[in-house]
């Protein structure tokens, strides 16, 4: 297997990079670099590469307020998918929720991505809400992991 290298985007070109990554994976919420840029702020973003090679990104949403709930998002481009950096991404994801102090952890899947869905059940999520954005057609499934 190849050596994944997990970075946070601190310089525009991994800030790029890691927008390239969601914007492919989830086109329907596509994100200017200035959004990109909003988000390091508020979350915990990492772009994945093997080599120089751009594989995949992550975000996790820190627990908020009140709220022990985190959010892990592990995306990798389609044609480095069955590698195992889902696997790696998701592991480091998972493991810094839970170093913020989540209990309980989530994460959303667009409906039409059934590779992010099935690694989401295949890693003990399951479904507790669907829904479409006001004013969109894409529709979102939420997901807790048990």
């Amino acid at each position: 297997m190849s050596i994944l290298r997990i970075e946070a985007p601190d310089d525009e070109a991994r800030l790029a990079d890691w927008r390239h990554v969601h914007n492919v994976i989830v086109p329907p919420a596509a994100l200017s670099l200035d959004d990109v840029r909003e988000r390091v702020r508020r979350n915990r973003l990492e772009v994945a590469y093997v080599g120089d090679v751009l594989v995949g990104c992550t975000t996790v949403r820190p627990p908020a307020g009140d709220s022990a709930t985190a959010t892990v998002i592990a995306r990798v481009l389609t044609e480095h998918r069955g590698q195992g950096f889902g696997e790696e991404l998701y592991a480091r994801g998972l493991e810094q929720a839970r170093g913020l102090g989540a209990e309980v952890i989530e994460t959303v899947v667009l409906a039409a991505n059934e590779d992010g869905l099935r690694f989401a059940r295949r890693h003990g999520f399951a479904e507790i809400e669907r829904y479409v954005l006001p004013g969109e057609t894409a529709e979102w499934i939420d997901l807790r992991l048990n």
